[in-house]
């Protein structure tokens, strides 16, 4: 039985991508929100796009009772906010998946916004119930490149988290877009080191005046 993916906050730009990449991918994709309606009405759209029924809307509570991979796809600051709302609703045994990435613009430049946790991924997880893994992915990927479905991505995606599991189901979903290549970068913390590598990609798009710049390691 295929995983399903759902995503809290897919109504964003950011969950706009990863759902369409996902679902073109053949996954079964849920849209969540506060607002069933919203919900809904952003699935259509993305089966339109797509072409084919496969995402669905639905509220966050029914979403996170369907999913077993949860994305985060909140703007950074509404991260918190967002787990806090749906704390009673997360399942044991969910796979939440934090692509989030504080930064704040300071005199026309971007900066990475310094956390207590360390990372946004480790402030989300000290909030989420035991029974949650938290995996840091999707981290340094250009969301209007997701969303951009004819772009082939040609780029690494690394993925961290405390449960060796939880990474390889994440590396597992991830393999299903083409031209994605999934990386295990080990524990949660290494979201404190890919979260800044976010602010040197902006950085070196907006110095070569591109858009799109990514990373792809190479020589493994």
């Amino acid at each position: 039985m295929a995983t399903t993916l759902g995503f809290l906050g897919g109504t964003g730009i950011e969950g706009r991508g990863l759902a369409l990449r996902f679902a073109q991918a053949g996954a079964p994709v849920i849209i969540g929100s506060r607002s069933q309606t919203r919900a809904a009405t952003t699935a259509q759209q993305y089966n339109d796009i797509l072409g084919k029924p496969i995402v669905r809307g639905m509220s966050n509570k029914e979403m996170l009772a369907a999913s077993q991979i949860v994305f985060l796809t909140v703007p950074a600051d509404q991260a918190t906010s967002a787990i806090d709302s749906c704390l009673a609703d997360f399942q044991p045994g969910l796979i939440l998946v934090d692509v989030t990435v504080p930064v704040r613009l300071v005199e026309g430049r971007v900066e990475y916004l310094e956390l207590p946790e360390g990372s946004n991924a480790e402030a989300v997880a000290a909030r989420v119930p035991e029974h949650v893994s938290v995996v840091g992915a999707f981290k340094t990927i250009p969301a209007h490149i997701l969303a951009q479905l004819d772009t082939p991505l040609q780029c690494d995606v690394f993925v961290c988290g405390d449960s060796q599991e939880a990474r390889e189901r994440v590396m597992d979903a991830a393999r299903l877009i083409p031209a994605l290549r999934p990386l295990d970068a080990g524990p949660l913390r290494t979201a404190r080191t890919l979260e800044r590598m976010t602010v040197l990609a902006i950085h070196l798009n907006r110095r070569y005046k591109k858009k799109g710049a990514r990373y792809n390691i190479v020589g493994l």
